[in-house]
Formats: structure tokens, C-alpha cells, sequence
């Protein structure tokens, strides 16, 4: 069960004019279930992406972003589940191609105006006969109300569908933001089996899309983490219909730049949070905060060995408080000089260790009473600037195994 995860509340996800959203059946790996999703765009939207640093990448994520760097203007988005199209070789590129040519063909618009999405098993033959046939039943299903129904086609091993909304006030006019998500293993997005897909009305210039991208998913996909594996897959995009009625907004610095990213930063982390509450075999949602670093990447760098230490996770799903483990993992950060007599460690409020000791003020049972939460917030101060930064991450348990053995069965 996720941790502390409801399941999406229609009413909050807002219909996006200029987006319409159709889902089928296409058979593409399991009978019986919603497993192709196409995205369709009005003429003069904006569209940028981020994708995985796997240089292994999938098929699909080399063709996005050759089309989005044609300039062609994104009008269609194509999204199968089953099957990843990664480590599939020339033969893999050559189908994801494919796929694009079909749904361009039906929709008279050129190849390079479509951007094609898998996730799923790796190294297997795309089956784009499946796909091919099925887009037809996904085009009429085209709706703009359908972002549930997209979430919940996008799954693989999640156990919920991730959709959140938000609306905000942008020069007098009421902008609509909607997102989705999927991702439950195989996730240190670190963009960039993780797929994000943002859409607003707001009115945004084309040159601004790619920064605004690129901070969004700074600021809440590039900071969760189940396991540690950054997928072949990973993508997140974003798409501006420009149908709001507010002038355009051509820098991020301005009053209404910055309304829209906190709205828009808001929605995704609560998409990117949700990935970790739902992780593989999660019972526990942990906020690692480190603070008191020269920079915020020196943060980050502390926050994920502790995030990616097993030790330390399968100690959380103990509710064991061995904290030692985490001291190690901040030793072994890789800040090489780092002074251990400057460290404080903190559980929710409980003051663990001081200046790299164990707190004389410390109870094994008030660390156990954090550890026993669903979810909990380590905090550890490294005493040599004043930059900060969180992750957040869940705990490893028995059932993780058992899914990642099962996964293909």
C-alpha cells in the first residue's frame, strides 16, 4: 500500500484547453488493460522535455529529443506501457520512428510533431502492430477530462495513479495546471521507469519552456529516489497551450514568471513525492534534509548516500533506530574534508548526535518512536556553510525483492 497516498481526486484535476487525452486497450504486453495513451495538442502550443543522463537510453527518448530539436512544434504525444523499447538497438529506433509515422499519418501533421514514450520491459522488440491498430479506438476516445484515465494507463509496477492539480491567478486571468505520473521502482530520475506529463493554459514564450522545465524538475523529480537506478526511460515533459487569457510570460524573474512556477513547482513535487509514497514494497515516506553545507550540491551529495545506503533503509523498514548507519553514510559522502566534530543529527525532533556524538541526552526509545512513523524526517546539519537541500525516499523492505524477481513474470 502507498504511504499516505490517496487515490486522485477528479475534481482537482483541471481540464487543459488545448489538450485532449485518449486511452485503449492495445494488448500491447497483458490483455485486458489501458496501455496506450496518445496526447493530442492544439496548434501553437509550447513543449519542451528533460530526459534520463542513462546513456543508455531508450529508443523513444533519442526520438523525443530529436523531434522536439527540429522545431517542428509538438502537436501529439504517444505513451505505451508493457514495453520500454530500450536496448532494442537501430531495430528499436526504427520502430519507435514507426509509431510516430502511424499517428502523424492520421492526424496529417508530420512525423516530428509527434513524441513517442515507453516504459515498461527492457530489451524487448516494440510490438508496433499492437500500437498501430490500437490508435484508432485511442483517438476517439480523445477528451479533454481524461487525465485519471491517462494516469492510470501510464502504470506499471505502481499500485496507484499519480494526478494532481492546481490553479493560480496570472494577470488577472485563472490559469489551469494539471499533471500525471508513473514510477514506482527503478527511480533516481536524476534528469533527467519514470514518465511526467505537465500541461497548463498559461500563455508562455517557446524560448522560456526549456528553462522552466528544466528548474521544475530541478526542484522536485531530480530530488526523490526509491532505489538508486536511473531508468533508460526517465522523461518529463511540459506543455503551455497559450490559451489563457493573460499577456505572455517571457521570463521566469517576473511577477507572473514566478506565480507560475511555484504553482507549477507545487504540482510537481506533490507528482514527484508521490512516486516515492507509492516505491516498490514502501511502508515509510523519509525526508533527508542536510544542512549547514558549503553549497547545495554538497547537500545533495550527503542526502543521497544516506537516501541510497540499504543499510539504512532496510533500518528504517525495522524501525530500528541503528543510527550509526547514517553517520556512515554521511562519512562516506565523498567530501573529503569533512570534519565529523561539526555534525548534528536529528530524527523528526529528536536530537540523536552532537558535534559527531552520541547526543548524552539521547533514549534508544525516542528513536525508536520516530522509526515506527509512517513518515519521518532526518535532518543532519554538517556545521560548515549555510547552504541546504532535501531528498526524499522511502524505506527497503522484503516485498521490493519479491516484485523486482517477479517483474517480468
Amino acid at each position: 500500500m502507498p504511504v499516505n497516498l490517496p487515490a486522485p481526486n477528479p475534481s482537482e484535476l483541471f481540464p487543459i484547453a488545448g489538450v485532449r487525452i485518449g486511452i485503449t486497450e492495445a494488448g500491447i504486453r497483458k490483455a485486458n488493460r489501458k496501455d496506450l495513451t496518445v496526447f493530442l495538442l492544439d496548434a501553437g502550443a509550447s513543449v519542451s522535455g528533460v530526459f534520463t543522463q542513462n546513456r543508455f537510453c531508450a529508443a523513444p527518448v533519442q526520438v523525443c529529443r530529436t523531434h522536439l530539436a527540429s522545431g517542428a512544434g509538438v502537436r501529439a504525444m504517444l505513451i505505451n506501457t508493457g514495453n520500454a523499447n530500450a536496448g532494442t538497438g537501430q531495430e528499436g529506433l526504427a520502430r519507435a520512428q514507426r509509431t510516430c509515422e502511424a499517428l502523424a499519418g492520421k492526424l496529417a501533421i508530420s512525423p516530428e510533431q509527434v513524441l513517442p514514450f515507453s516504459t515498461g520491459v527492457i530489451m524487448e522488440p516494440l510490438p508496433v502492430d499492437r500500437i498501430e491498430a490500437g490508435l484508432d479506438a485511442a483517438l476517439a476516445d480523445a477528451r479533454e477530462d481524461h487525465w485519471l484515465r491517462a494516469a492510470e494507463a501510464i502504470m506499471t509496477t505502481d499500485t496507484i495513479a499519480k494526478a494532481f492539480g492546481a490553479q493560480v491567478k496570472i494577470g488577472g486571468a485563472l490559469v489551469s495546471i494539471t499533471g500525471i505520473s508513473k514510477g514506482a521502482g527503478m527511480i533516481r530520475p536524476n534528469m533527467a521507469t519514470m514518465l511526467g506529463f505537465m500541461a497548463t493554459d498559461a500563455c508562455v514564450s517557446q524560448t522560456l519552456m526549456q528553462q522552466l522545465a528544466r528548474e521544475l524538475a530541478e526542484g522536485s523529480f531530480n530530488r526523490v529516489t526509491v532505489d538508486g537506478d536511473t531508468s533508460t526511460n526517465d522523461s518529463f515533459v511540459l506543455v503551455a497551450t497559450n490559451k489563457a487569457a493573460h499577456a505572455p510570460i517571457d521570463s521566469l524573474d517576473s511577477a507572473d514568471g514566478q506565480a507560475l512556477k511555484a504553482a507549477m513547482l507545487g504540482v510537481a513535487r506533490q507528482l514527484a513525492q508521490a512516486i516515492v509514497r507509492d516505491g516498490e514494497g514502501a511502508t515509510k515516506f523519509i525526508s533527508i534534509q542536510v544542512e549547514g553545507g558549503k553549497s547545495a550540491a554538497e547537500c545533495r551529495q550527503v542526502a543521497y548516500a544516506i537516501a541510497h545506503s540499504p543499510l539504512v533503509k532496510t533500518a528504517f523498514f525495522a524501525s530500528d533506530p541503528n543510527l550509526g548507519r547514517i553517520l556512515a553514510a554521511v562519512g562516506y559522502a565523498g567530501i573529503d574534508d569533512l570534519d565529523q566534530a561539526g555534525i548534528d543529527l536529528y530524527l523528526d525532533d529528536v536530537h540523536v548526535a552532537v558535534k559527531g556524538g552520541r547526543n548524552p541526552a539521547y533514549r534508544e526509545e525516542d528513536g525508536q518512536r520516530v522509526m515506527k512513523q509512517s513518515e519521518i524526517t532526518v535532518r543532519v546539519v554538517l556545521g560548515r556553510g549555510q547552504a541546504q537541500d532535501t531528498v526524499w525516499t522511502c524505506d527497503l523492505s522484503h516485498d521490493y525483492v519479491t516484485i523486482n524477481a517477479d517483474y517480468r513474470s
